[in-house]
């Protein structure tokens, strides 16, 4: 297997939206970037992010084959047994790691941070084990991310933060109506859009944010206009422009995140989320995002 294929497997370019959703996490935790704990959990949400999407491509191969036969798998660029012996391998790695960060370090929380990702390994496996026949596949997408936002708290403070609750919330919203419009790229159409009402709901808590913490406002708009912009694609439905949405709205979690910290009080790390959005569509360029 070529570097090539191995990034492509592991839709590495949407890893910045990772990054910033464990950042969202700590500042949501009250907790900070000079912890220790911070480039290990970085490392092991990643492993868990690279191997989900390798077990993706695992389980979803014999559809490739019909659907997708350019995809590595179907195409004989690498074994389906490879793959899903690294996808699984990583999601091991994540968890040691997870386990290290609760035991070994002194403000560790204990066995917290693995029973995190614990269920984030299983929301993982059960959605791309079982997504394709799933209504509420979407629901469970989502739920992998609100795992990410748990598991990254759970490494700072036990029990989590009201804040972070509803971070979490917001972000299920917002996956939602992202996962359900990505599982119809192919089709070139939406048929219903009434899910993509889901992502209303962060807009609608940024404005309220906006209003008690005015300095998240220049965040919330830039959110609004991207979620916006995505929308009208969706509304134009051209060739090619189900897929485009699909890809910036990827990135436009990021912009979520960046709302969440300002709103917590926290702009200038803000900044920092905003540029995994610009990171992430800087990778979409080389590395598909779907």
């Amino acid at each position: 297997m070529t570097w090539t294929v191995a990034l492509k497997l592991g839709r590495v370019s949407n890893l910045p939206t990772v990054w910033t959703n464990m950042l969202a996490a700590l500042v949501l935790s009250d907790g900070g970037l000079a912890d220790a704990k911070v480039l290990p959990l970085l490392i092991a949400l990643s492993l868990f992010y690279i191997g989900g999407m390798y077990l993706n491509d695992a389980f979803d191969a014999e559809i490739d084959a019909r659907e997708r036969p350019e995809r590595p798998i179907p195409s004989d660029q690498v074994s389906r047994a490879t793959v899903f012996g690294l996808g699984f391998a990583m999601l091991g790695g994540g968890l040691a790691i997870l386990v290290w960060i609760g035991t070994r370090f002194g403000s560790g929380t204990g066995p917290w941070p693995a029973v995190g990702g614990l269920g984030l390994a299983a929301a993982i496996v059960f959605y791309d084990w079982f997504h394709k026949a799933n209504p509420l596949s979407p629901v469970v997408m989502g739920l992998c991310r609100v795992l990410v936002y748990v598991t990254a708290g759970l490494c700072v403070v036990v029990p989590l933060p009201e804040p972070l609750l509803i971070g979490a919330g917001l972000l299920l919203s917002y996956l939602i109506g992202l996962t359900y419009l990505a599982k119809q790229e192919n089709l070139g159409e939406v048929k219903n859009l009434w899910p993509l009402l889901f992502l209303a709901a962060p807009a609608v808590a940024g404005g309220i944010y906006t209003l008690e913490r005015p300095t998240t406002g220049v965040f919330w708009l830039a959110f609004v206009a991207w979620t916006g912009v995505a929308l009208w694609f969706v509304k134009r439905r051209k060739p090619g422009d189900i897929p485009h949405a699909v890809v910036s709205l990827i990135a436009g979690i990021s912009l979520l995140d960046a709302v969440l910290i300002a709103g917590h009080g926290a702009p200038g790390l803000a900044i920092f989320a905003v540029a995994g959005c610009g990171l992430t569509l800087v990778f979409q360029r080389f590395i598909p995002g779907t």
